[in-house]
């Protein structure tokens, strides 16, 4: 069986992996990720019991029991290169004998669900909703870099929307992924289903201008426009599309959850968000546990 080099995954001395500083015994089945480290109290307070916490830079963990179930809160900072980091490590944890540096001959599947914030891209989409990440469309090019991208990418979507937005050919090429169906159809019932765009950046990437002009200055309008199938674009965010393509491709459950904090066609935004943010949480973690 083939070893895979410790250039290529690193363990640390105590048996923990390199970023994450999580040993494989640490990691639960079902996952909670979140962008903000500090918002991993806030998850791992309403555990019954705690039985491990990590800290490394921005991935602070907690695994706990919660109504009777095992989970673990991550945290992964901004941005789809942290989601690369997370996903790879988790996988690594639950697939990967770290000892040996080999694969397991018998796969787990991990269940995750990625709770963070984000700007409205429709007029009727409010402060303090949920949006449902049912598909994600990544600017960034993360999933470009892998093989098998086009086995877990919407193909005909991408090509639709490249035509409607007159995209750049100096940007990355971008890529829709859809998320977990399983995971979706528990937590449709409190959300607004959507089309979610991971942006590589908060301000030119998204069409802001402060001091910098956007390359497109009608951007926002066109993703408001665009419709396929009936289906509209329905926000902006920073992660989901990594995590829905790479968990497509690593054989796991995953999606994410956003509760709107701007809305980017009235410029408007709340930053009294985390009554909306303490709803979402509860909302979710109900349902993880039911599966």
């Amino acid at each position: 069986m083939k070893q895979i080099p410790s250039s290529e995954l690193i363990v640390n001395p105590d048996g923990s992996i390199f970023h994450l500083h999580l040993r494989p015994e640490q990691l639960a089945d079902r996952i909670v990720l979140v962008g903000d480290p500090g918002r991993v109290e806030t998850v791992a307070s309403r555990f019954e019991t705690i039985e491990s916490r990590t800290a490394n830079r921005e991935f602070v963990s907690a695994t706990g029991v919660y109504r009777g179930k095992r989970l673990t809160v991550l945290s992964h900072g901004i941005g789809t290169d942290n989601i690369d980091i997370v996903m790879t490590e988790l996988d690594a944890q639950a697939n990967i004998d770290l000892a040996s540096r080999t694969v397991k001959p018998e796969r787990k599947k991990l269940y995750l669900v990625r709770l963070g914030t984000s700007g409205a891209l429709q007029a009727d989409l409010r402060l303090g909703g949920l949006i449902l990440a049912e598909t994600s469309v990544g600017f960034d090019g993360l999933l470009n870099f892998y093989a098998g991208r086009d086995a877990v990418c919407d193909l005909e979507m991408e090509a639709a929307f490249v035509r409607a937005m007159e995209w750049d050919a100096r940007l990355a090429s971008p890529y829709f992924v859809h998320s977990s169906r399983l995971l979706n159809d528990r937590f449709r019932a409190f959300t607004v289903p959507g089309i979610t765009i991971s942006a590589p950046g908060f301000y030119g990437p998204q069409g802001r201008t402060v001091r910098l002009a956007s390359v497109d200055g009608e951007m926002n309008r066109k993703l408001e426009a665009f419709r396929y199938n009936g289906r509209r674009i329905t926000n902006y965010e920073m992660e989901s599309s990594a995590l829905a393509g790479l968990a497509a491709l690593l054989g796991h459950e995953a999606t994410t959850i956003c509760t709107v904090i701007a809305q980017r066609i009235a410029g408007e935004s709340d930053t009294d968000y985390q009554p909306f943010v303490q709803r979402m949480i509860e909302l979710a973690l109900n349902q993880l546990v039911e599966l």
